[in-house]
């Protein structure tokens, strides 16, 4: 496999590179907007600065390196950047993602699209892959449309839906597990939502779903995630006793508490059935990607 990957200098793109590089037969075309940031030096890797949002840019990047997969992972990804900054949001997500499927149609390359958790308005939880997506803010209304356009490529396509995804951070990506880390570290309050419901996941679990779905020629939806569901206040509370800090330090508030640019969606937790059944998916519990984010 010939995979290109944009964002590659992301927290997720960067173990999803590094799983990668440990496949035989597989060669990877990393792009982001700037320079590399990323230390692999392997003679299956490369990486090339691109712009995706530049439809010329794009098309000759793909036409030069002829990807037989293509990854996309560059987005902006935080909601209350996009809700301040809706047109470059939308350049982003949305133009950025037709960029990308129309270059990839001209090589024939299957796409699998990385998307999110905020596709869903948060009024159910367990959510799978089939349900209706409809969101609460911006940034998931980008991907619903992303995703929209995915499903309609005229080759294999395929989207891997993520949640709250957290480990040791890399590229100086931090989580919501080492954010919590570096605020006890330093004796300082940390303010968290308890009426928010979600699948952390463990990122190495990220890296492996992608590869299990490119390994077995996987279309259609997925949603990967862990296998635990908790509110990012119970998570910030099991960060602080694994730490053996003062979890008084640890603030519960709910959304009415906090006025935020983006609302957030109040249940995401993912079914991840179908991943487990089509994929041989099996994420790890949150304690232990919490022993293994901070060991």
């Amino acid at each position: 496999m010939r995979i290109l990957i944009t964002g590659a200098n992301g927290f997720v793109a960067y173990y999803l590179i590094k799983l990668l590089l440990e496949q035989e037969n597989t060669f990877v075309i990393a792009t982001g907007k700037g320079n590399c940031r990323l230390p692999f030096n392997h003679n299956n890797f490369i990486y090339t600065s691109l712009d995706f949002t530049d439809e010329i840019a794009t098309k000759n990047v793909l036409t030069e390196y002829l990807p037989t997969h293509i990854i996309h992972a560059g987005a902006i990804s935080k909601p209350d950047d996009c809700e301040m900054d809706k047109a470059l949001a939308s350049k982003i997500n949305i133009e950025g993602t037709k960029n990308m499927l129309q270059a990839a149609q001209s090589i024939k390359a299957s796409f699998l699209l990385v998307s999110t958790d905020f596709v869903f308005n948060g009024k159910k939880g367990f959510c799978k892959e089939t349900d209706t997506v409809e969101s609460v803010n911006y940034y998931g209304q980008t991907k619903i449309e992303a995703e929209r356009f995915v499903e309609n490529y005229e080759y294999n396509w395929s989207i891997v839906r993520i949640a709250l995804v957290y480990g040791k951070p890399q590229l100086g990506r931090n989580n919501i597990v080492t954010l919590v880390k570096e605020k006890l570290e330093r004796g300082e309050e940390y303010t968290v939502y308890s009426d928010q419901v979600r699948t952390p996941t463990y990122v190495e679990d990220v890296a492996n779903g992608i590869l299990l779905m490119l390994q077995k020629n996987a279309t259609g939806i997925y949603h990967i995630a862990g296998k635990d569901i908790l509110s990012p206040y119970e998570i910030a509370i099991a960060t602080a006793k694994y730490l053996k800090f003062n979890e008084c330090l640890i603030k519960n508030i709910t959304a009415a508490d906090m006025k935020q640019t983006a609302l957030r969606p109040a249940i995401t937790n993912f079914n991840i059935d179908k991943a487990k059944k089509d994929l041989g998916f099996e994420p790890i519990s949150f304690t232990e990607g919490l022993r293994k984010t901070l060991e």
